[in-house]
């Protein structure tokens, strides 16, 4: 995924995209999370802190 040298985040998709706004659905898929539970790494940049922000309160994340 990322290289070595790079920072990178777990995001971990905790609550269902059921009922969200689709701006906020469209995030999590962009972000490649599909499944409740499903993680997955992504650098740490300002376009995914920015995808972040928008879906705090579905995902959680971790440094890796």
């Amino acid at each position: 995924m990322a290289e070595n040298n790079e920072k990178t985040l777990k995001i971990t998709l905790m609550k269902s995209t059921i009922g969200q706004v689709p701006k906020a659905r469209a995030t999590v898929a962009a972000m490649g999370l599909r499944k409740i539970g499903q993680t997955v790494e992504l650098p740490d940049n300002g376009a995914t802190r920015g995808q972040i922000q928008r879906v705090r309160h579905m995902v959680k994340v971790e440094e890796a």
